[in-house]
């Protein structure tokens, strides 16, 4: 979609706002030309001796009303304008953040975060203002210029309108040529600018690193590189829109040499009065805003260009997976995964082959495997975050994809490997999935997630704020108030990705017990529990073990133990390991 397009269809939507806008800009245009010839006519009238005092003062109390008439309509304009351009900007991102979190995981991986906040705020803003400012400064510009030369043609000399207007050509293009590299510097900056916000995100969400690594001056380094980048693609793009001053200004002065030139021979030979001759040249003052106005659109629409090139891919990238589905709710029945085969892009070898497993209500699965087996996978196919290439996965006997996307995942609670918590308290974090959660239920599900006597040690207890990406807790801290918050979530099955590995064996095995006593409360609910630690696993109804994207072991612990192969020795291996520790 082009810039024109975007913007007309906005202005079609909210057409009052211009349309009331377009009307007083009119009134200030009306306004600013009656001050010439008002001038003139009391020049004149001075020369002549026909005018007295009373005349005299009415003549400049005239010029004050128009003063003040002009003065009104230029705030009412901007007011009324720009409480419209900036709807443009809330739908923009309103559209951005909706499309942002329909992407799935494969989105994100060819995507930075500096860059997405990039486009979220300054191109935005560039694009806003091409509807607000830039739409309000052209007509008001073409509209004085209009009236102008109108009267200056009409109401004074046409001949001297036509020797003020020879320079023009020339100075549009000079226009045409300083907008074209406008936009090619307003991109670069805007380029620059992401790539200096991105590593600002990136630092600072790994400051932690960078300082275990000592790498503060470098990335300090890396961050002066970039803003010296950003800095000089901005100064690029300022020196190029500060040449449409001297254009105005050389035009302006070659325009009043040859109008005072015409203009003094005609007064000279008394074809043209001294207050015409003054009228005349405060029309060709009244240029510099019609000419001005012209520069300033030409750079708010190219950056407004630039804008829009580079947000128009994120609006019309393809969601990684589409929400066709049309049932709003599940019913009671089984989880199948039918011969399920998936592959990254960049992988040349699946990640997940020919998979089958089936989870009944009330059952919990484990899965285990080496890193890299395709636990994490599967869990995401599970989610609809990735689209199997072949097999099927059916819940309650349809298809993952005839669901609604929001009713599947509602029906999910989900604690990912990286436990994420909001800038916010931990009582908001924990009722995070049902934020009419009372008090009592969200200290509940902190216990049975191990974390409410940790959290009664916090200064300021549930309502202690936990920082951005709960910084100011402990990782095993997280993973517990991101398990409190998918039990507090109470849905129908439970995925825990490896959401056990940052907490020591006592307060895992009280963990699993309190699952345990949730499944005997409602029978109905299954689990689905990925980890690295067999413990974790031991009590599930069924194990099945994943190696190389395969299912190579299935059975109960006992069932497993007995094959004696892979899970048996990592068993017997975590145990020795465990009774070290505890020595």
């Amino acid at each position: 979609m082009s810039l024109a397009r975007l913007i007309g269809g906005f202005v079609r939507r909210h057409w009052p706002a211009y349309v009331s806008s377009a009307f007083m800009l009119a009134g200030v245009a009306i306004c600013t030309v009656l001050i010439p010839r008002k001038v003139g006519a009391l020049i004149d009238g001075l020369a002549a001796h026909s005018l007295d005092g009373r005349a005299l003062l009415l003549g400049l109390a005239q010029l004050l009303g128009l003063g003040l008439a002009i003065y009104v309509l230029r705030v009412g304009w901007r007011i009324r304008l720009y409480s419209a351009a900036y709807n443009l900007g809330v739908e923009l991102r309103t559209r951005l953040y909706a499309r942002l979190s329909a992407q799935g995981p494969g989105f994100y991986q060819r995507q930075r975060t500096g860059d997405l906040m990039a486009l979220a705020t300054n191109d935005i803003d560039a694009i806003e203002m091409a509807a607000g400012e830039a739409m309000l400064a052209g007509f008001d510009g073409t509209l004085t210029l209009v009236i102008v030369i109108g009267i200056m043609t009409l109401g004074v000399d046409a001949r001297l309108a036509g020797v003020a207007l020879l320079p023009f050509p020339l100075m549009a293009f000079a226009f045409w040529r300083i907008s074209t590299q406008v936009h090619h510097a307003e991109a670069d900056a805007l380029k620059r600018f992401s790539s200096l916000n991105d590593h600002v995100q990136e630092s600072l969400s790994g400051v932690r690193t960078l300082r275990a690594l000592g790498l503060e001056s470098r990335s300090a380094s890396q961050f002066s590189e970039l803003a010296g980048n950003a800095a000089n693609a901005s100064l690029n793009a300022q020196r190029w829109e500060a040449a449409y001053e001297p254009a105005v200004g050389l035009t302006l002065t070659a325009a009043t040499g040859l109008t005072l030139g015409l203009g003094g021979y005609l007064v000279w030979n008394g074809e043209l009065t001294v207050g015409d001759l003054t009228s005349f040249t405060m029309y060709l003052g009244q240029l510099i805003w019609p000419m001005f106005a012209a520069g300033w659109v030409l750079s708010l629409i190219e950056r407004g260009r630039a804008g829009l090139n580079r947000l128009q891919p994120l609006l019309d990238a393809p969601l990684t997976v589409e929400d066709t589905g049309t049932l709003a709710s599940i019913g009671r029945g089984a989880l199948a995964v039918d011969r399920v085969t998936f592959a990254y892009h960049e992988a040349e070898k699946p990640a997940l082959d020919g998979v089958s497993v089936t989870v009944e209500p009330g059952q919990t699965l484990g899965l285990v495997g080496p890193t890299g087996a395709g636990k994490s996978t599967l869990l995401r196919v599970l989610l609809r975050q990735a689209t199997p290439q072949s097999g099927m996965v059916t819940w309650a006997g349809q298809p993952l994809t005839a669901y609604r996307l929001e009713a599947l995942r509602s029906a999910m609670s989900w604690v990912p490997q990286e436990s994420f918590l909001f800038s916010a308290t931990i009582a908001e974090n924990i009722a995070l999935a049902r934020p009419g959660a009372s008090r009592l239920d969200v200290e509940e599900a902190a216990k049975m997630a191990s974390i409410h006597d940790d959290i009664l040690r916090f200064p300021y207890g549930y309502d202690t704020p936990v920082g951005e990406k709960g910084i100011t807790l402990s990782g095993g801290q997280r993973q517990r108030v991101a398990i409190a918050r998918a039990l507090l979530a109470d849905s129908a099955l439970l995925l825990l990705d490896d959401a056990l590995s940052a907490v020591d064996t006592g307060t895992e095995t009280r963990i699993l017990e309190h699952l345990d006593e949730l499944r005997a409360a409602r029978p109905e609910r299954a689990a689905i529990i990925a980890s690295h630690r067999l413990s974790a696993v031991a009590g599930a109804d069924r194990i099945v073990v994943l190696r190389d994207g395969r299912i190579t072991e299935s059975g109960t612990h006992d069932e497993l133990l007995a094959l004696d192969g892979w899970y048996a020795s990592q068993w017997r291996y975590q145990q020795l390991e465990a009774s070290i520790d505890a020595d």
